[in-house]
């Protein structure tokens, strides 16, 4: 459908609030007057998945020799491949080992969304299954500016990148590109510019030096009690940055860059500006080992500032079980805060942002505290769940461990979601129990990712579990309240516009959202910010600063619509069909 073309600015006086971003931190500073809370209103859960077609299914690979590889993934992705306006599924899929060899080969899976609340195999088609790859992640980004989103799946041993040659196809260029990691274990990845040239580069988070031929036995020696190790046992791998070469090539600047220097055991990714100087910073979540913070110099260069900047450790200075991580404006002051799961009998930690590139766990003060201690909490996403403005917290569970209970008694396998409604300021209560018997449905979690996938302004959420089918959740009644949603498309800047910052003026109230890369745990997300305005019925103004530099001021904005923004033009038609609800 077509949308309004709507009023652009870009005067000098735009242009020098731009800097004064850069500069002054501008989009951090406190809105006018806090935002009230609305009163709640009634969402539920619905797992579609059994009547979308969705018939995947992923496989553990599960030996009795109890490799480690087994138990931590894999993810999920959503993709607008065909750039019909309606977000599309990938499922990554595990693979055969020496000493597993299924049935059946294993691959990953592509589903095209036909916009009436169904799904279609395409995976043949589009040749991204993957075969004979044990996959871990996926990451999606359009790396070549071509309009077309791209796949970067993450794996042991290598990964691939998937080129989408814009017909319904891919070609595997990870040769090519240069991008394989071989010989890494590879888990998340985020694309991003750090450099501001136009172009995405790659983050590819590495976890240990694990193989078959240095698989430890842990847990006691005797018939069921077997199970798989800390990472502690043993050494770290290495992050490795991509950067672009605007040819279809990277280069490998992981040493260079500083990045790639620190050991590390990494799980989660999250890519934006933590301190406001308008670059993008790498925020990783690692496993039993120090999560790390690495700022933009703005020089092709980053400062690792992990330690000192308090996003490292527990406030009680413990390198916990980092899994998920993602980043958001909690409390309405323009920063990005951080939250960071962990496995059972440890705390996911919430990490304000104090606006000197340091970091206080406010985890108790939150009102998060120990309310989830037993749950092994995996992947995680910030999302306003009811469009009341506020950002929540949805949280995927499932222990590491399939016989965990004969450890803890009080500790399951399979464990249902978890979701924090915000209720104003950073303050949160737990909400699962009210979301519906499909949302607490108990399952082994590993990949999340969320999307409004049926186009009717509320955040849908699809997992991918371990040993099982995934689980496609459509929200049914976020959009009672009002709502925006934004897709970017970058001129100057990289086509998906990541790294851009929106400032939504509403009523008085000012939200900002950024657009990250990263974020979850091995899986990727809907491209679209997603602004919920509560009961606010009037938009005054979206200020979008671009990568670029370039800042473009939107008025007259519609609500309760999907639209799409090109640089320097404004609003431009684009299809966003809504799906009926069966």
């Amino acid at each position: 459908m077509g949308a309004k073309k709507l009023k652009l600015a870009c005067s000098p006086a735009i242009l020098l609030m731009a800097a004064a971003v850069v500069l002054g931190n501008t989009y951090a500073q406190q809105p006018a007057k806090a935002k009230e809370q609305d009163a709640p209103i009634a969402v539920k859960f619905t797992d579609i998945r059994k009547a979308a077609g969705i018939t995947f299914k992923q496989d553990s690979t599960q030996t009795e020799e109890r490799y480690y590889l087994e138990t931590m993934g894999t993810g999920v992705g959503w993709i607008d491949y065909d750039q019909d306006g309606l977000m599309d599924l990938y499922f990554v899929q595990s693979g055969p080992t020496d000493i597993y060899k299924p049935p059946t080969p294993l691959r990953s899976a592509l589903y095209h969304n036909n916009g009436d609340g169904t799904f279609t195999d395409v995976t043949e088609k589009a040749g991204v299954a993957g075969e004979g790859h044990y996959g871990q992640g996926v990451a999606v980004g359009d790396f070549d500016n071509d309009g077309y989103p791209d796949l970067y799946v993450t794996g042991y041993g290598r990964a691939i990148l998937y080129h989408n040659n814009g017909n319904g196809t891919f070609t595997d260029v990870t040769a090519k590109a240069g991008v394989a990691d071989e010989g890494n274990w590879s888990t998340s990845a985020g694309w991003f510019d750090y450099d501001k040239d136009g172009y995405l580069d790659l983050v590819v988070t590495n976890y240990i030096e694990w193989s078959p031929q240095n698989n430890l036995w842990c847990g006691e020696r005797r018939p069921g009690y077997r199970s798989y190790c800390n990472p502690n046992n043993y050494k770290g791998q290495k992050t490795k940055l991509y950067h672009n070469n605007h040819d279809g090539t990277f280069t490998d600047v992981s040493d260079k860059s500083g990045v790639g220097k620190p050991e590390s055991k990494g799980m989660g990714v999250v890519l934006a500006d933590f301190n406001g100087d308008g670059w993008t910073d790498i925020a990783i979540a690692n496993d039993t080992w120090p999560n790390f913070l690495f700022l933009n110099n703005h020089d092709g260069t980053f400062r690792d500032v992990s330690l000192i900047s308090g996003l490292a450790a527990s406030e009680d200075g413990k390198y916990e079980a980092g899994m998920g991580i993602d980043a958001a404006d909690v409390d309405g002051d323009g920063l990005l805060d951080v939250y960071v799961t962990h496995l059972d009998l440890e705390l996911n930690r919430l990490y304000h942002n104090n606006g000197d590139e340091t970091f206080t766990d406010v985890t108790y003060k939150s009102g998060i505290g120990n309310k989830a201690v037993l749950l092994s909490g995996v992947a995680a996403k910030f999302i306003d769940y009811d469009n009341d403005g506020w950002m929540d917290i949805l949280q995927l569970n499932g222990a590491m461990l399939d016989n965990v209970n004969l450890y803890h008694g009080e500790i399951s396998y399979k464990e249902p979601l978890l979701m924090f409604r915000n209720l104003g300021q950073g303050r949160f209560e737990k909400t699962s129990d009210a979301l519906g018997p499909d949302f607490m449905k108990p399952v082994a979690g590993r990949g999340l990712a969320t999307a409004d996938f049926d186009n009717d302004g509320d955040i849908d959420i699809a997992t991918n579990n371990r040993g099982d089918n995934p689980e496609l959740l459509r929200n049914d009644g976020g959009n009672a309240n009002h709502w925006l949603e934004v897709l970017l498309i970058g001129t100057q800047s990289n086509r998906d516009g990541i790294g851009a910052v929106l400032k939504l003026t509403s009523e008085g109230f000012a939200h900002v959202e950024q657009a990250e890369g990263g974020t979850s745990y091995m899986s990727a997300s809907d491209p679209r910010i997603h602004f919920g305005l509560g009961k606010r019925t009037k938009i005054d103004s979206l200020v979008i600063t671009w990568p670029s530099g370039r800042v473009d001021k939107l008025t007259d904005v519609p609500v309760d619509k999907i639209i799409a923004v090109k640089e320097g033009t404004g609003i431009i038609p684009h299809p966003f069909p809504k799906v009926p609800v069966k």
